[in-house]
């Protein structure tokens, strides 16, 4: 049975204060959430100490938002993935459309963070998905299919979990129709070596979606943004009902 589970994205948002802040009202709110269910918050680098010691003990594993594919060197402004697992990081972002548009990343550079990240017992959740343009042009599923194949060049799809995120659903209120995202996170698995690897959608999920969103028999899980900000918004994402 494929694990669920629900991953914040603070992207770049919260302070060390407003992140405990969060955690006072965000933790109670999981005492009865079921035990399958994999709740992660990958959040800005600032927060990961401050977070590892609070969460400990939680129920609630810690994430990062990306990782340097070198375990050291002059590489100013990047993190090891020795760095992350010292502070008690399990999971990192890779190759999110926010990086891959305004940062640089590709999909070579996408493969290499997989590979540090596996290497170091961190386990990646890759990011894909398609444009407005090249939706409307009918690319969607060629595209999706291109970026898994070169991001998941000797990667272990043991340890792995992936995130489709239409890029023009993020942060735009417009959220994938939930039958088209499960067909295209259907094709997703159909080209994975192990069927079993958690597939999370990304993409405007709120608290009056997730159910549905959560009762697609293809969709593991989501990757959520905006909503993982407030501590209410978020516990009920966490809490979704099936």
């Amino acid at each position: 049975m494929r694990k669920k589970v629900i991953a914040g994205n603070w992207k770049m948002f919260k302070t060390q204060a407003e992140s405990e802040g969060f955690l006072k009202g965000f933790l109670p709110a999981l005492e009865e959430t079921p035990s399958g269910r994999e709740v992660i918050l990958c959040v800005p680098f600032t927060d990961l100490n401050v977070l590892s010691r609070n969460l400990h003990g939680s129920r609630v594993q810690l994430g990062a938002q990306n990782v340097h594919w070198e375990e050291s060197g002059a590489y100013t402004g990047e993190i090891s993935a020795e760095m992350l697992t010292e502070i008690g990081v399990r999971y990192v972002i890779i190759g999110h459309s926010e990086r891959r548009q305004y940062f640089g990343e590709t999909d070579a550079t996408v493969n290499l963070r997989l590979k540090a990240a596996q290497k170091h017992g961190l386990t990646p959740i890759l990011c894909v998905g398609e444009t407005k343009q090249q939706r409307d042009t009918g690319e969607t599923e060629a595209l999706i299919s291109m970026q898994l194949d070169k991001d998941l060049v000797g990667i272990d799809q043991n340890h792995l979990i992936i995130a489709y995120e239409p890029i023009w659903a993020i942060g735009t209120g417009d959220t994938c129709e939930t039958k088209e995202a499960n067909r295209v996170i259907g094709l997703i698995r159909s080209q994975l070596k192990n069927p079993d690897v958690p597939i999370q959608y990304g993409g405007s999920v709120k608290p009056n979606n997730i159910d549905e969103i959560m009762a697609q028999p293809e969709i593991d899980g989501a990757l959520v943004g905006g909503a993982s900000l407030e501590a209410d918004s978020f516990a009920r994402i966490v809490n979704y009902q099936n």
